[in-house]
């Protein structure tokens, strides 16, 4: 993947809503959605959806197709695991292949347990 496409990826993703149009398409599948069970679902109006499927089939992450009045939306799985792949490419030197064992990995070490001490309330 090139730097521009993971750019333009990330952008459309930078939305709360379309963030949530994109992982509702993506439980969908393949069956994808029509926009107005789209709108239903995540109750939005049909003229902000308009704005943000507009924003999401531009950049490729979602795919549409006309059935008869209707249009159907698709996440592209295809898109954002290259994306993933691009970002996780440079991991550990170089070899992604070790990364699969820190995906389970905690973020940051464990928090020591806070050390109670005796206080009075007054």
């Amino acid at each position: 993947m090139e730097r521009s496409t993971a750019l333009i990826t990330l952008e459309s993703l930078s939305s709360g809503i379309r963030l949530d149009i994109f992982r509702l398409l993506v439980r969908k599948g393949l069956d994808g959605m029509v926009a107005g069970e789209i709108a239903a679902v995540l109750e939005l109006a049909p003229s902000n959806l308009s704005f943000h499927l507009k924003a999401l089939t531009q950049s490729g992450l979602l795919s549409v197709e006309q059935e008869g009045r209707f249009q159907r939306y698709r996440a592209n799985i295809g898109l954002m695991q290259g994306l993933v792949d691009y970002l996780m490419e440079e991991c550990c030197a170089g070899h992604p292949e070790q990364c699969v064992d820190l995906r389970g990995a905690p973020r940051c070490a464990p928090a020591k347990p806070a050390v109670l001490t005796d206080s009075t309330e007054v």
